[in-house]
């Protein structure tokens, strides 16, 4: 009887990497706001093409994981490819500076291109590494990460396009760019055969075992549980303290550190290294760390944990702001746990709704995001209007420490 080849599953980790590098374009953003702000651009205009960017990421997700099942993984990638590609490099070639156009091209098609990309790998990667879904996943969404930074240096300090090239080619560079590796990550994003296993992998009882069925939960099913409510409430909490804490690590650090006697130069310096290194380095390692720990660990005590960490961390923030040292400490640890936020929800939906299901359940809870995002930054901002920064971070962390309860009592569910 011949053999059925199987693709070596280790392509699919490379094919992930390149397409998520390419989907963290929308946290470069940033890079591209000092030149359109020295051509008039207002604050509110970079960054309402910013959110309505992510606002259509999150959105389009909720369709694209409808269409994975029929289109199939590799068609969908591709369609991600162009579709942002080509957002950047219209930007490029007829908006230039106006904000309309790029808020269309960069916002609307640029966000949607990620949207729909975004839960292939992590969908494809946990069918080809059932034994190992945290590591796939948690290696996939680093690359979302990391991949930010890379196209932030290469327009900015390490390549100069912007400076160089200009605003116009430095999106139509781009454009090209992340079409032809997400199209080429693209290739080895197909499913593995029916019923196909690792040499030597045994699968676990799971959600799909447990109730008599090898589909998993459909997005219906799943809405009507209570398991589903506490996963999203935990994401919730968790990203809206990260984010939080994200907007305020500059300016909250900034005030704490001189009300403790430091120069505002040195205040200023100190605050900008626990951004851009301490925290940004910890939330791309706490990616990878939180998704292979939780292989160990299991999914549920790995999101205890984190959340409960961040809860004490944030908690007890505003006093780690006031000492250089501890503050870089403290940004080390909240950028750790935001990091694994994206690792073991992924892997969280799928263990307890199904792996099989997990592209079309898993943009329902990533909503959480786009949840978290509004209320912990609005909430540190309204406080911080009125003095209190400080209760932003203790009314964050405490409900950290709430999801961390709502995940501890998870039990796998029922179909009614």
């Amino acid at each position: 009887m011949p053999v059925t080849k199987v693709m070596n599953r280790w392509l699919v980790v490379v094919g992930a990497i390149l397409i998520q590098l390419s989907l963290g374009a929308i946290y470069a953003w940033s890079v591209f706001t000092p030149a359109l702000k020295a051509v008039g651009w207002s604050k509110m205009q970079t960054q309402i093409v910013f959110a309505v960017g992510l606002a259509c990421f999150a959105i389009i997700m909720l369709w694209a994981g409808r269409k994975l099942p029929a289109w199939g993984p590799r068609k969908l990638t591709v369609i991600s490819g162009l579709v942002l590609g080509s957002g950047y490099a219209l930007a490029g070639l007829f908006g230039g500076t106006n904000f309309w156009l790029l808020l269309l091209f960069v916002g609307v098609i640029g966000g949607s291109g990620i949207g729909i990309g975004y839960v292939v790998p992590i969908a494809v990667g946990m069918r080809w590494f059932p034994d190992k879904k945290g590591m796939i996943t948690g290696l996939a969404v680093a690359g979302f990460g990391f991949g930010a930074m890379g196209w932030v240096k290469l327009a900015g300090s390490w390549g100069h396009l912007i400076a160089t090239l200009g605003l116009s080619t430095t999106f139509i560079i781009y454009g090209a760019a992340f079409a032809a590796l997400v199209i080429t990550g693209g290739l080895w994003m197909v499913f593995p055969p029916e019923g196909w296993l690792p040499i030597g992998y045994t699968p676990p009882e799971t959600t799909d075992t447990l109730n008599g069925t090898n589909g998993g939960f459909t997005s219906g099913e799943m809405l009507a549980t209570r398991q589903f409510y506490y996963i999203f409430l935990t994401f919730v909490f968790s990203a809206g303290a990260g984010l939080m804490s994200i907007g305020l690590m500059k300016l909250y650090p900034m005030e704490a550190l001189q009300s403790a006697g430091y120069s505002a130069s040195e205040a200023s310096a100190i605050a900008g290294t626990a951004m851009a290194i301490f925290f940004s380095l910890a939330n791309g390692i706490g990616r990878i760390a939180w998704g292979m720990m939780s292989d160990l660990m299991g999914r549920k005590a790995a999101i205890v944990i984190m959340t409960a960490t961040q809860g004490i961390c944030v908690i007890g923030f505003p006093t780690m702001a006031t000492n250089e040292l501890i503050l870089y400490v403290g940004a080390t640890f909240i950028g750790f746990n935001f990091g694994g936020n994206f690792a073991l929800f992924p892997t969280m939906t799928a263990d307890t709704f199904g792996a099989k299901s997990v592209g079309q359940n898993y943009p329902f809870i990533f909503l959480a995001y786009g949840v978290g995002g509004i209320f912990g930054p609005i909430l540190g901002g309204m406080l911080g209007d009125m003095g209190n920064f400080p209760m932003a971070f203790t009314i964050c962390g405490v409900l950290c420490l709430v999801g961390a309860v709502l995940t501890y009592n998870i039990q796998p569910p029922k179909r009614i």
